[in-house]
């Protein structure tokens, strides 16, 4: 079965010169139709830059991307605009217009795509309310009048008012209180069965990510480390910056923790990145040849695609 969006060498830069940072460095992965993604990393691993460049809202240094089967690098902004009735984004503040109302955000969204005109609006405006928790009286609300977590189910809605197959969620539960997070996670969960929605999930909350995602893929500074189901990197991740992400969230039991791995140093400069492999100026079982050159994302026997110099080890 072909893969509903797929990824290719993808590269994303910013400046110019010496001050060129490249915040996503040749990203390759697929996405199936019906599948949740999750994209996990460090704050400045590149999550939202590639989440964003999958939509086209900021340009691409070099790559592609295939979404049914379409390039979208370089499509003119005509075909674009068409397109995004299929893919949309829900970010991590919905950016709520202080002076509409619920309802008018959401027929707003229908006026543009020319979407459920005349006496159709009402009820369609309804029913997204009601798609994602909301109540219809929730219409006449300015953004001001609802709580954290409804002005992201607000978001949601909007993003669904298009009818996408699929949606982009960058970090949509880093604003929230850890209750309602599992809320708008078990939300997604339901709008994905319901509507048949394929979703890539960015976050820095594994837990959250262990529970709605089917398969990880794991950032830092800009590239791949590794990608795996989710039931195989949590019950053993391989490459060490997989174990060092693991072993830094918090357990409630924590006698059930995994070992602690524990990283020296802070990230490195995106501006001047170690050669050879990213990772290894904090690794603890770097090698000599891993300042030499950078190791290429290789499966393993167990499924998995690993980049790492001592793969064959981690497998």
């Amino acid at each position: 079965m072909k893969p509903m969006l797929r990824l290719e060498n993808l590269t994303v830069e910013f400046g110019r010169g010496a001050q060129r940072v490249r915040a996503v460095h040749e990203v390759s992965f697929d996405i199936a139709q019906g599948e949740t993604l999750g994209l996990v990393g460090e704050s400045g691993s590149g999550k939202s830059s590639l989440g964003r460049a999958v939509l086209q809202l900021i340009p691409v240094a070099g790559g592609s991307v295939h979404f049914e089967g379409q390039e979208l690098v370089g499509l003119s902004s005509g075909k674009m605009r068409s397109l995004r009735r299929h893919v949309q984004m829900v970010f991590q503040d919905p950016s709520l217009n202080p002076r509409q109302r619920a309802g008018d955000m959401l027929s707003e969204v229908l006026s543009t795509h020319a979407l459920h005109t005349g006496a159709e609006r009402g009820p369609r405006i309804a029913q997204l309310l009601d798609l994602v928790g909301l109540k219809t009286e929730h219409a006449e609300r300015f953004p001001h009048e609802f709580s954290g977590g409804q002005k992201q189910r607000l978001g949601i809605a909007r993003a669904l008012a298009v009818e996408p197959s699929f949606i982009v969620a960058d970090e949509p539960l880093s604003a929230l209180d850890m209750s309602i997070q599992a809320q708008i996670v078990n939300l997604l969960i339901r709008l994905r069965e319901q509507l048949g929605l394929t979703l890539l999930f960015i976050s820095h909350d594994l837990d959250m990510v262990q529970y709605l995602c089917d398969r990880v893929v794991v950032l830092y500074l800009g590239r791949v480390m590794e990608i795996a189901s989710t039931v195989e990197l949590f019950s053993s991740p391989a490459h060490p910056y997989t174990r060092a992400l693991l072993s830094a969230a918090p357990v409630p039991d924590p006698d059930q923790a995994p070992p602690q791995v524990v990283l020296h140093g802070d990230p490195p400069s995106p501006l001047n990145p170690p050669s050879g492999c990213v990772f290894r100026t904090r690794c603890p079982h770097a090698l000599a040849a891993c300042a030499e050159t950078t190791p290429e994302l290789r499966p393993t026997s167990a499924g998995r695609l690993l980049a790492c110099w001592r793969h064959d080890e981690l497998n």
